[in-house]
């Protein structure tokens, strides 16, 4: 190696201690700095989670203190002072004084736990089985029909009396020809469905499947009454107008008379209804006579309708049958619902609670349920009534 390289190394060298030692320092300590700059970081972001969970759980115990249930993550703590912590906080000097006499005794009465109502028997509190109550109803007719929302009782509505039917073909220079078309401006006005129960203040607050029940119920009885109006209500005073009494008679085009089967006349009322120029899009039969047709036979025993271990959607000729007990029976309605008539909701179904007269001083409430609705029927000739006797 010539001098020139040695004074080359030697520089190299000097350089590469100078820079250790001024601005890098030894490897070893920096390791060990870095090491504990993020010992210091870590134990910070700690801290920080700690006091956000002590945070947190000082709000849920407040939360549970003012909600009045037992506090703790498994409800070991209670609403209220305990025994123990009542009878330090009562007799917190007489048990100073026994401590520096070392003599006598502190007493604190507490009443006997038995099974009533007003010591702990009243904690348990029993299990309801809400599965016995009475069945109900599928109320059906509301979703053969167009429901609109209203913010006023009264409804004015167009009805289509006669229609433009003098078109024809027209030769040049010759005169066109005229048509009329008859209109007939009509005003339904919404009509209040209602009923009430009294119940216990006391039961409605201490018993939540009691109070849901009632709801339930009171809102089932509403739908109950409007499927009746809706089917058959004479529009006399506060009932609608319904369904069957703006019907068209059934006329039977295909002139089957007695001879024909239900499933006959089921299809010529369907003929009737489309010979208005309206498509039919619904059934409504009673359920005794929709299982009648059911039971149908061919000549060699099958049920036309379908094999009975099998589930076969109410239908009849590609309609929906809508199968209820609002409905007569041996009666049938066949018509285009959406197009016959539209339903006007003025109050949605709801249920309020009261105090009426002397409610209060008994310790009663007063459950109401209510709806306000108006049905239009604007199209009579789109609905077909008819009966099945005396045919099979």
């Amino acid at each position: 190696m010539t001098y020139h390289d040695q004074r080359g190394m030697a520089a190299l060298k000097a350089a590469g201690d100078h820079l250790r030692t001024k601005d890098v320092g030894d490897p070893f300590e920096m390791l060990a700095k870095k090491i504990g700059d993020m010992t210091d970081v870590t134990k910070e972001r700690l801290q920080k989670a700690a006091n956000s969970i002590e945070d947190l759980d000082t709000r849920l115990d407040d939360i549970e203190r003012k909600a009045g249930r037992p506090s703790g993550i498994f409800g070991g703590g209670t609403g209220s002072e305990t025994w123990g912590q009542e009878f330090i906080k009562s007799r917190e000097g007489d048990l100073r004084a026994l401590s520096r006499s070392r003599n006598g005794s502190v007493q604190m009465n507490v009443k006997a736990i038995t099974s009533g109502p007003a010591s702990a028997g009243s904690l348990e509190i029993p299990y309801r089985d809400a599965t016995a109550m009475l069945p109900k109803r599928r109320m059906t007719i509301r979703d053969l029909l167009g429901v609109i929302s209203i913010s006023s009782g009264n409804v004015e509505y167009v009805n289509q009396l006669t229609r433009p039917g003098s078109a024809a073909s027209v030769a040049e220079g010759d005169l066109k020809p005229e048509s009329d078309m008859t209109l007939e401006l009509k005003l339904t006005s919404a009509k209040v469905i209602a009923h009430w129960v009294k119940a216990s203040r006391q039961i409605l607050e201490d018993a939540p499947q009691l109070r849901d029940l009632i709801d339930v119920e009171l809102r089932y009885g509403l739908s109950l009454a409007e499927e009746g109006q809706l089917l058959a209500g004479d529009g006399v005073g506060s009932n609608l107008h319904g369904l069957i009494p703006s019907a068209t008679a059934y006329a039977d085009p295909l002139g089957m008379s007695t001879e024909g089967t239900a499933l006959d006349h089921i299809g010529s009322a369907m003929l009737q209804t489309a010979l208005t120029d309206f498509i039919p899009d619904g059934i409504v039969l009673h359920p005794s006579d929709w299982m009648r047709m059911r039971l149908l036979k061919d000549a060699d025993g099958q049920y036309i309708l379908g094999n009975p271990q099998s589930a076969v959607t109410p239908m009849l000729f590609g309609l929906p049958v809508v199968p209820t007990q609002a409905m007569q029976v041996g009666k049938f309605l066949v018509g285009s619902f959406v197009s016959a008539a539209t339903l006007y909701d003025r109050w949605e179904p709801r249920v309020e609670v009261g105090y009426v007269n002397d409610d209060f001083t008994r310790n009663l409430v007063t459950v109401l349920a209510e709806e306000r609705i108006a049905l239009a029927v604007k199209q009579p000739l789109a609905l077909t009534y008819g009966d099945f006797e005396p045919v099979a």
